[in-house]
């Protein structure tokens, strides 16, 4: 399909009957979940386990065939814990796997299917049992790990890094860098004297920013009619 052929009182059905769902059936997986949070398709959301906690104004984009996942495991002396800071995002098939800790600090952005995962899950030699193979993530502020990136145990990112795409990281990368590669390696500093916009600074007024993009909503989709919208399901066309 081309474009969303679905008139703006329909697109408006879907997103409630959404908000809805997530509300019955997505946000009790959060310990502690602060206001805001906004999610594509909750149904293709999985939460797994207790200590997975959010922050303000995280967004959530599942997809079509590209579930996000978070899970928490009970190891027995210990317990996962997955935090999201304010203002995150998570793209179409993201997982976290927590054995012991995987912090998300805010404004960070996570594109599609990378995997973070702060254990083995198996020891080298006994492949039974964990052992010691398990260490914390931390991603500090403002991190970006571009498409398919793996975040492997005791791995901290610093303020503001990227990381290219595909990239396996599996030592700590430093603060105001770009790393790539598998393993990942530092390939570039960013200007220290340049500004950095954040996510923080788009949700600055979220009230005035819903209710622009409600009005573009309404205006991309002005032209829109319930039998175009069912044409294009049962007889789509270059028009589509």
């Amino acid at each position: 399909m081309r474009q969303d052929r679905r008139p703006y009182f329909i697109k408006q059905c879907f997103t409630r009957y959404a908000a809805f769902y997530a509300k019955q059936y997505l946000e009790p997986g959060f310990d502690k979940l602060g206001p805001g949070l906004d999610v594509t398709r909750p149904w293709d959301i999985e939460l797994w386990g207790p200590n997975i906690e959010a922050g303000a104004y995280v967004h959530i984009r599942a997809a079509l065939g590209h579930m996000i996942r978070l899970s928490t495991w009970d190891n027995g002396d210990r317990q996962g814990r997955i935090t999201l800071g304010d203002y995150v995002l998570l793209s179409p098939g993201t997982q976290i796997i927590s054995s012991i800790g995987v912090t998300v600090g805010s404004n960070t952005m996570i594109a599609s299917g990378c995997y973070l995962s702060d254990s083995d899950w198996h020891d080298t030699y006994d492949r039974t049992a964990e052992h010691d193979k398990f260490a914390p993530i931390v991603l500090e502020e403002n991190v970006w790990l571009g498409y398919r990136t793996i975040v492997g145990k005791g791995v901290t990112i610093g303020k503001n890094s990227i990381i290219g795409a595909g990239s396996v990281v599996v030592t700590d990368i430093p603060a105001n860098c770009v790393a790539a590669g598998n393993p990942a390696k530092v390939i570039k500093t960013l200007d220290p004297h340049r500004p950095i916009r954040t996510r923080a600074d788009l949700f600055a007024e979220p009230e005035k920013l819903a209710a622009d993009m409600d009005n573009l909503d309404r205006y991309l989709r002005r032209e829109n009619t319930i039998f175009g919208w069912l044409r294009s399901i049962l007889q789509p066309s270059t028009r589509d």
